[in-house]
């Protein structure tokens, strides 16, 4: 039986933990915070989005010009904060260079792959009643758009997923009414995209904890990684701010901080936090369907006993600051694509925000570093991490019980170059 350490409690983490109990390890997670959600973390802000039609990735032709013409906006979609740090320049530069047609058009298999292995472990785990029962519901996901610009683009889109098998649909304006009533007439249609599912993150990350603890799973909270003990080709120990730990294997799973524990190993990971905020309101909303509001890049979702509006991505460093006009920002433009829509002031009061890793090249980093026989990394995931937990955590269990990996792992190497 082999001791496992996880460093990190978000959704990878914890998937990586169901998997690896159920192969018979003996599990610990570490995790820096008190995993209640109460103070945000981007496995607990998302859109709750499982998303195979995702099939581009962040690092897309031209982000990086827009994230020059934002630069000084900061209610803008993609906002990239000034400031003069080297690890950032250096992933700035990574990002650049990653940004190309020829890698975007590469990664497009790779990312439906992965995130329809891990809809399908939703679904498996779902099944398994091990969570009891959840929000899993498979409406798809609407792509909303005002313009014809918006939906020409994504109808390019479309018909290359249609291509890679992921099944979409094209609806007018009178065909969207039909299935939500409270869409503006503003909107002119939508893409909806029939293979996607979306579920209500935390009630899943509560239920999870509760059943690894079941699983003889231990949790040690509010301890942070400050070091670690090396020997050849191996971590010995694990040094937090309360105490030392011996384990077989080592699972770095921090999210957005998993660049800042990989230095304390002497290994370069760069990653960037992308930060991203949410409103929850409990208001009845009349909104049926998850959807993307395509102009203003903002996610709807109507979760279990609330809807969820979430958006941006905020390139600002590791903080969690919430800058008080990008909330406003998500809750303007929710309310011009939906008829009566208006979320409460105290609603917009209580935003939260989370960081999601971003890799240069949009793609998450999975599997073993060179430079250890006892590491294995589960990082990088960017806006997938919620969709990709699952097939993260099954595909980590399989490097370290030395199974056959469910998908080839090598477009994920955590010592790829850039």
């Amino acid at each position: 039986m082999k001791n496992c350490i996880i460093i990190g409690g978000g959704i990878i983490g914890l998937s990586t933990a169901y998997f690896l109990q159920k192969e018979g390890c003996r599990v610990t997670v570490i995790d820096q915070t008190n995993m209640d959600g109460l103070a945000g973390g981007a496995s607990y802000v998302n859109a709750g989005y499982l998303t195979p039609s995702h099939i581009i990735s962040l690092a897309a032709p031209g982000m990086i010009s827009k994230g020059i013409k934002y630069m000084f906006n900061s209610t803008s979609p993609f906002y990239m904060k000034p400031r003069l740090d080297i690890d950032f320049l250096k992933w700035t530069w990574y990002f650049k260079k990653s940004a190309t047609q020829y890698k975007v058009e590469r990664a497009m298999p790779v990312i439906k792959d992965i995130n329809l292995l891990s809809r399908d472990l939703y679904e498996e785990i779902y099944n398994s009643n091990d969570l009891g029962q959840f929000q899993l519901e498979k409406k798809g996901l609407l792509m909303l758009y005002k313009t014809d610009k918006a939906g020409e683009a994504e109808s390019k889109i479309a018909r290359v997923a249609e291509g890679m098998n992921l099944e979409s649909t094209v609806l007018n304006a009178k065909e969207l009414k039909a299935i939500e009533p409270k869409v503006s007439l503003e909107v002119k249609g939508a893409i909806h995209y029939l293979c996607d599912f979306h579920t209500s993150p935390n009630e899943i990350m509560s239920s999870m904890k509760i059943h690894l603890e079941k699983k003889g799973v231990v949790f040690l909270k509010n301890e942070k990684v400050v070091d670690f003990a090396i020997k050849n080709k191996n971590i010995t120990e694990i040094i937090t701010t309360k105490n030392s730990y011996k384990a077989d294997e080592i699972i770095l799973a921090t999210g957005s901080w998993s660049g800042l524990v990989a230095k304390k190993l002497h290994l370069k990971l760069p990653m960037e936090g992308g930060k991203g905020y949410r409103i929850n309101m409990e208001e009845e909303t009349g909104i049926n369907y998850p959807a993307i509001l395509m102009e203003k890049k903002v996610a709807v979702t109507p979760m279990k006993d609330f809807t969820r509006f979430a958006g941006t991505m905020e390139m600002s460093g590791l903080n969690h600051t919430i800058n008080k006009k990008r909330v406003d920002a998500i809750a303007n433009a929710s309310e011009q694509y939906y008829e009566g829509l208006k979320i409460p002031q105290y609603n917009i009061d209580s935003a939260q925000c989370g960081l999601r890793p971003v890799s240069p090249d949009g793609l998450p980093y999975i599997g073993r570093t060179s430079k250890f026989e006892n590491l294995t990394i589960g990082a990088g995931h960017a806006m997938m991490g919620w969709s990709l937990g699952p097939a993260t955590g099954k595909l980590i269990s399989e490097i370290i019980t030395d199974r056959k990996s469910s998908i080839d792992l090598t477009p994920f190497n955590p010592d790829r170059k850039f």
